[in-house]
């Protein structure tokens, strides 16, 4: 398949009952987060199958092929062929040796402001950023969370699922600290990603997190707080809870 097959297989599993609801599911009306996207009403596991399918009988295809059609989906103004392209490349990442996965990186990187949408985000940040990152300088999240631009910042909350599952939790720990308590970023998908990821951390070792949250419970966001503790002991969530009360 090259691009415009991808497009037209999309277009063929779509559903016109679909777009209303993923419109909506998705916030693109005026003044939301999604604001201006466009769905074709496609669900994300037609969008696997087509990904898969990309590949199927395909093994003499190059990593620049895959990063050309890639580049043009993620210029559509729908949504779901930029994802259908997300999904494309982290599977051509788990494909790619260590010269194309860079090149991979470096092309996500260069997309970020096309990664738009917090499913976008979560599908592929842990999968390319986060893997590429896993044994190099993670220097380049810490810059990236300084931008304004929300989802770029989502990528990098959602990078450091990769560390965490590896059991290393000093990027999330700063960078939580770094956006939620010195920056206050005020948009609640930052506050549900944050904590969703803190949770993560707790899930493997609640010490680390109750120490985090000693420190910094009173200062978190409301939201983040209760995504974090919420598998804690009812006692614990609710001293946790009053600790963030109290501020």
């Amino acid at each position: 398949m090259n691009a415009d097959e991808v497009k037209a297989e999309l277009r063929r599993v779509a559903r016109a009952d679909k777009v209303a609801i993923l419109s909506g599911f998705f916030k693109t009306g005026k003044g939301q987060y999604g604001e201006g996207d466009r769905f074709l009403g496609v669900v994300v596991p037609d969008q696997r199958k087509i990904a898969k399918r990309f590949f199927a009988g395909r093994n003499d295809l190059t990593c620049a092929e895959v990063l050309s059609v890639v580049r043009d989906l993620l210029a559509s103004e729908f949504h779901e062929d930029r994802l259908t392209a997300l999904l494309i490349l982290v599977e051509q990442y788990k494909r790619s040796g260590e010269e194309d996965r860079q090149r991979i990186f470096e092309l996500y990187l260069k997309s970020l402001r096309r990664i738009n949408n917090w499913d976008l985000v979560d599908l592929s940040a842990p999968n390319i950023v986060g893997d590429y990152l896993l044994n190099r300088d993670p220097a380049v999240l810490f810059e990236l969370a300084e931008s304004d631009h929300l989802w770029t910042r989502r990528v990098v909350v959602l990078a450091t699922f990769s560390f965490i599952r590896v059991g290393r939790f000093a990027e999330i720990l700063s960078l939580s600290e770094r956006l939620l308590v010195e920056k206050r970023d005020a948009h609640d998908l930052m506050h549900k990603a944050v904590g969703w990821m803190l949770r993560e951390v707790g899930k493997r070792d609640q010490a680390a997190l109750e120490a985090f949250l000693d420190r910094h419970a009173a200062q978190l966001p409301r939201t983040a707080l209760r995504y974090a503790i919420e598998r804690f002991a009812e006692p614990l969530r609710q001293k946790y809870l009053l600790a963030g009360k109290a501020s």
